[in-house]
């Protein structure tokens, strides 16, 4: 059975853990800082209170404040990435069940989330400003648009591949819009709603005659 001291609260344990291991944990402390506290309140001080460790420890493992919240960036795209990969996996081998799998884990856990929503816009309110953080929203979002464009073309092969690029594209920016006012005020409509709305897409996109305008 664990003991705690009283009245000494309980810190991360870094004793004889790897170096991936502490990084990992100032990761995930950096994204809980950015979502609670947004990217004004998140320094060296508040990440660490975060994890539980010293600030020598933070320089030790990141050049600084910036460094760390372009990992948690990539770190937490990656997991959003194979979130989306992993309902692509369980969604077997027919080409649009596996589209549909890719469309709609954006809206379930861990994607739909008010509290990654937060750390999202810490990190939009960066793209501006930061080359780095630019170079790897692109990155993030060029990936997952290409890896829908893909999708697309196995579930309808006889899409064209500039049509498999405008239709992903067109098919991101509807599901941003809907998954972040769902973050913001789920009363709005239902995720039910939400599905709905993508689906009639994506048979649209699968079925409409090819050579003309998305909206013909």
């Amino acid at each position: 059975m664990e003991h705690k001291v009283e009245g000494r609260p309980e810190r991360a344990r870094f004793v004889r853990e790897t170096a991936d291991v502490r990084r990992q944990a100032l990761i995930e402390a950096t994204a809980r800082c950015l979502a609670e506290k947004g990217v004004g309140g998140t320094s060296v001080r508040a990440i660490c209170a975060y994890a539980g460790v010293s600030a020598g420890l933070l320089t030790h493992y990141f050049d600084g404040v910036d460094a760390l919240i372009l990992a948690t960036y990539r770190d937490v795209g990656e997991q959003v990435a194979a979130a989306m990969e992993r309902a692509v996996a369980e969604a077997g081998a027919d080409p649009r069940a596996r589209l549909w799998a890719y469309l709609r884990s954006n809206f379930q856990p861990p994607v739909l989330d008010p509290n990654l929503l937060a750390t999202w816009i810490s990190f939009w309110s960066l793209n501006k400003t930061n080359p780095k953080i630019a170079a790897t929203h692109a990155e993030t979002y060029g990936g997952g648009r290409e890896r829908m464009e893909v999708l697309l073309r196995e579930a309808a092969p006889q899409i064209p591949r500039p049509d498999a690029r405008i239709a992903a594209i067109g098919l991101t920016a509807m599901i941003d819009g809907l998954w972040l006012e769902l973050c913001l005020d789920s009363s709005t409509f239902t995720i039910e709603e939400a599905l709905g709305m993508i689906e009639e897409a994506m048979n649209y996109v699968l079925h409409k005659p090819r050579g003309g305008p998305i909206d013909q």
